[in-house]
């Protein structure tokens, strides 16, 4: 079904008879569409529905407009109403990161090359209207692993310990993420599109942007939940932007591990929040894969008081089975 008002807003921004066909969703409520025109649909665009009220358009726009002030490659936009949740969108085509290197493999160490550079230039820049990466989010975020993981799983858990824990491993981090740098929150294998050549990279799904620390998007990107990256090629890309940045090796590496095991607690949280709450029972087929991130990060010395947290309250049968296995 297509979004009401849709004929309207075409026509308003030049897209009347246009052809419109539907792109697969994934974990949210917005909806995507490639819009044609012309006899053979030489020219194109891509249209977001983000429906109010389970959607709103606004960040997304907001980030975008200043991703592209500040030379990232953010898509342009054509034309939007925010009030109904539309927003016509330059298309980036269909060279997604993800499907070139399963098409392309010997290329991987240039494209990830060219997506670590694209962080380094964005960390360059002061950061931009977003609010911060908080205790407060951090701590909401990893709450997910118990709302929803130990829930699924009836696991009766230290829920004070769970938060306290936390909160040491990510004190030491907070002073090292002001005046921070934007953090796009999502930046992985099918939200990175290669424009042209391997090092351009065309940025979606940003907007959750916040202020934070540089090593977020760093391992959103290496500590990938949907593909594989081998720890030899994320050892090579952390060293590649350590270069580049002039980070503190020894520092960098341990908020490495703190935001990892932070971001990797949250995804298995949200991936069981999916299947039980929104019937997207594939999403648990990837746990295992997050899983073992996770007890990686877990073994770094600055994640010693939620490692020991795992140790008195999850099995070792469930860890060693990567979350275990769930009936879906």
């Amino acid at each position: 079904m297509l979004p009401e008002g849709l004929d309207s807003f075409l026509a308003a921004a030049g897209w009347s008879d246009a052809r419109i066909e539907p792109l697969p969703g994934d974990a949210s409520f917005r909806r995507y569409f490639r819009i044609r025109k012309g006899e053979e649909g030489e020219k194109s665009a891509m249209l977001m529905h983000a429906p109010p009220p389970n959607e709103d358009p606004a960040p997304f726009l907001r980030a975008a407009k200043w991703l592209d002030e500040n030379a990232m490659r953010a898509p342009r936009i054509l034309a939007e109403n925010a009030d109904r949740g539309l927003v016509l969108l330059e298309d980036f085509g269909e060279a997604r990161m993800r499907d070139y290197l399963d098409q392309w493999p010997d290329d991987e160490q240039a494209v990830y090359r060219g997506a670590v550079d694209a962080l380094v230039q964005l960390h360059e820049l002061p950061p931009g209207p977003f609010l911060d990466y908080s205790l407060t989010e951090y701590q909401r975020e990893v709450r997910l692993f118990i709302d929803w993981y130990c829930t699924a799983r009836s696991l009766y858990v230290d829920v004070p310990g769970f938060t306290q824990a936390w909160e040491k491993v990510m004190a030491d981090l907070l002073p090292r993420q002001r005046p921070g740098v934007t953090v796009l929150r999502d930046y992985h294998a099918e939200n990175i599109m290669l424009l042209g050549d391997l090092e351009k990279q065309g940025l979606l799904d940003f907007q959750d942007a916040l202020v934070g620390h540089p090593a977020y998007d760093l391992v959103s990107l290496l500590q990938d939940a949907r593909r594989d990256v081998a720890p030899e090629l994320e050892a090579d890309m952390v060293e590649h932007y350590l270069r580049a940045s002039g980070a503190d090796p020894q520092q960098f590496i341990a908020d490495y591990a703190r935001l990892g095991a932070q971001r990797n607690v949250k995804i298995v949280g949200i991936f069981v929040r999916l299947w039980r709450r929104d019937g997207k029972a594939r999403y648990l087929d990837l746990i295992p894969r997050v899983w073992a991130l996770l007890e990686r990060d877990l073994a770094h010395p600055a994640l010693e008081p939620v490692a020991q947290w795992f140790d008195a309250n999850i099995p070792a049968e469930l860890r060693a089975a990567g979350g275990g296995s769930f009936e879906a």
